[in-house]
């Protein structure tokens, strides 16, 4: 399965982006999708999950701001990312894996998106 993700930018503190993560090559309704972050210096850390049910799981500092979605009939999995703060900052990758198992390591993804830049401004 081929994933590009898009929907980063720019954007000031406080703000709103979503990013979206396109599939093709597989249907996704099988896969736990994960949403992934990298900040400059940093190790790829985990922002949050939603299995093929719906079901979702984020990192406890992001809760509350950041809400995993998926659309199976057009092939998508979206973060949507409310209050922006600069520490925020990262590349954003999406991941799939198969099976129903909620995955928040790395190494438990089978594919990988290219990643999206988000910049948040103070």
């Amino acid at each position: 399965v081929q994933l590009q993700a898009s929907g980063g930018g720019l954007v000031q503190a406080g703000g709103s982006l979503r990013l979206s993560c396109a599939a093709s090559g597989r249907t996704l309704s099988s896969y736990t999708m994960g949403w992934f972050r990298q900040a400059p210096g940093k190790e790829r850390e985990l922002v949050g999950v939603v299995s093929w049910s719906g079901y979702t799981y984020y990192t406890d500092s992001l809760k509350g701001r950041f809400t995993i979605s998926r659309d199976n009939a057009k092939n998508t999995v979206y973060l949507q990312m409310n209050s922006l703060k600069p520490e925020d900052t990262a590349v954003y990758y999406c991941a799939a894996r198969s099976g129903s198992a909620t995955g928040t390591r790395v190494r438990e993804y089978d594919y990988w998106g290219q990643g999206t830049q988000v910049t948040v401004s103070s």
